[in-house]
């Protein structure tokens, strides 16, 4: 009896725990679900903060796509004039076209300019079509015909081709810019091929624009930094002293002791008392070392020949490469 007595008691203990376990368990879940709270504009917001932690999420996305923007923005390069390459010259060309563009003369010449490039129109209206130019080196474009004299590489002789709109005949016509350049050769300095002169106009033939004086080479002093030894008032390049140096023991433009093959390339700034009116141009030389000449690669030699026989000839130096810089090669024996 005393133990049955006990059972009721029991019972309630239990059924009032279960309560009470109930009761907090329901407490406990309502903080974890969602409220919806109003902010400033309008818009509602989780008490927890879960749903503003999602809008900063998507705010840095968003950042990063704009990086990427910007990143595309700095990777775009800066539109320069380039001599473009020209397509392979025409196999059945034509000359003394009726619409042929003009540009006043065979030769233009570059001008002293002030803060802007000399730009060459052609005089006639020659129609609608497309310009090309032979070698590269011509900044032409390619639909008014307009030619950047600055920006091209002077003292080149080029063929200029017009194709009229509606046919496929190209018309060609030869313009040189006048200019100063140096031949593609090789020089035994113990064979007396001690200077490098350089001729005018395109034409090896004619006698030098600076025999009355009033020019001047490398007045930038950039080949003499480099010790390539530059005459100042004729532009003849001392081979002999730019291989072994004006200060014995220096050595020269190749250094102490120069080794087969080895190059460099300076840049002679000058002006002309051609009707450039001393206008200010440069042009890149490329200068090479050999102990002998009968050590020079075939493939190589072959190439100088060729364009020096171009020259000489009255030809086009090149059909297509650009023939800049023209190659100086300095040795010491055949």
């Amino acid at each position: 009896m005393k133990n049955r007595s006990r059972y009721p008691i029991l019972r309630l203990t239990l059924l009032i725990t279960v309560v009470v376990c109930s009761i907090v368990a329901c407490r406990k879940v309502i903080p974890d679900t969602p409220a919806s709270l109003p902010i400033a504009n309008g818009t509602v917001r989780d008490s927890s903060g879960v749903h503003h932690d999602s809008t900063a999420v998507k705010h840095d996305s968003t950042a990063t796509k704009q990086d990427s923007t910007a990143l595309k923005h700095d990777s775009t390069p800066p539109k320069v004039d380039t001599p473009a390459v020209p397509p392979p010259y025409p196999q059945a060309p034509l000359s003394s076209c009726y619409y042929a563009p003009n540009y006043g003369d065979t030769i233009i010449y570059p001008q002293p300019t002030s803060g802007s490039d000399y730009i060459v129109h052609p005089v006639n209206s020659p129609g609608p079509g497309h310009y090309f130019s032979w070698p590269v080196g011509m900044i032409l474009d390619s639909t008014t015909g307009a030619i950047n004299v600055t920006r091209s590489e002077t003292g080149l002789k080029y063929a200029l081709g017009f194709v009229k709109a509606g046919t496929t005949d190209t018309c060609i016509q030869f313009l040189t810019i006048g200019g100063a350049a140096y031949m593609d050769s090789v020089y035994v300095i113990n064979a007396g091929q001690t200077s490098a002169a350089p001729y005018f106009e395109a034409n090896p033939t004619l006698l030098s624009v600076c025999q009355g004086g009033g020019c001047a080479f490398d007045v930038t002093g950039s080949a003499a930094h480099q010790k390539v030894i530059v005459d100042p008032s004729s532009g003849v390049i001392d081979l002999k002293k730019t291989l072994n140096g004006t200060i014995l023991g220096l050595g020269g433009a190749f250094g102490l002791l120069p080794v087969n093959g080895q190059t460099i390339t300076t840049t002679i700034y000058y002006r002309l008392t051609d009707p450039s009116n001393q206008a200010l141009q440069h042009i890149d030389v490329q200068i090479m070392y050999y102990d002998k000449k009968s050590i020079i690669n075939g493939g190589l030699l072959g190439g100088i020949v060729n364009k020096l026989d171009n020259l000489l000839s009255g030809n086009l130096i090149s059909m297509s490469t650009n023939p800049r810089p023209p190659l100086i090669i300095i040795t010491r024996n055949y």
